[in-house]
């Protein structure tokens, strides 16, 4: 087998909850009292978010957009702010990705859909650059899995051969593309069964 020497994973669904899913629009809609527009506000997401990851719109505009294309009792301000508190860690896979990279001195990247705002704030809230590389995420490469090339990206960048590299996915379908890119491709379900496909590998803790 061939030896890995970089490791690449997603965020959301992985390292931590999704930034903004449906259960998070569904909690904005609730405490905002928003009921009565809410399949008005998840047709404009639907419509408008693919833009935002891709770093062609800021989270203002897609706002403006979504939830304040009228006039509204509660501030951007506050509405940004209870977006950002919807992301929360997964503890044992911060930590798992950490001491894999310390323990084999692999090299490190994420590749992910984010949009810029919520991807800045995720990686300084919860220190990922402190055991990732690089940051290989749709808003800033323009390019947005499914699409292959932001993996062939993430491939040059980091300048590994695909057989080197083990990717760990939440989504089935980026499993999918990156194994097709040549990537050793782990679909994540949780923390034990990940950390024995690992294994497989010959990455062990």
């Amino acid at each position: 087998m061939t030896k890995i020497k970089a490791l690449f994973t997603d965020i959301g669904g992985v390292l931590l909850t999704n930034g903004w899913d449906t259960a998070s629009r569904n909690k904005a809609v609730e405490k905002y009292g928003l009921q009565s527009e809410k399949d008005e506000i998840f047709e404009r997401h639907h419509l408008s978010f693919d833009t935002y990851e891709l770093g062609k719109t800021s989270l203002d505009e897609y706002l403006d957009k979504t939830f304040f294309f009228k006039s509204r009792e509660f501030s951007k301000k506050e509405f940004k702010e209870f977006m950002f508190e919807q992301s929360k860690p997964f503890d044992d896979m911060l930590e798992m990705v950490s001491r894999l990279k310390q323990k084999y001195s692999l090299k490190t990247a994420v590749v992910s859909n984010e949009g810029k705002e919520l991807n800045t704030y995720r990686i300084k809230k919860f220190g990922l650059g402190l055991f990732i590389d690089a940051f290989i995420s749709s808003s800033y490469v323009h390019l947005r899995k499914p699409d292959m090339d932001i993996f062939k990206m993430a491939l040059d960048i980091m300048h590994c051969p695909p057989n080197e590299v083990v990717y760990i996915d939440d989504r089935m379908l980026f499993v999918e593309i990156a194994s097709k890119a040549g990537i050793n491709a782990i679909h994540h379900t949780d923390y034990q069964s990940t950390l024995k496909i690992l294994s497989e590998f010959n990455l062990n803790l």
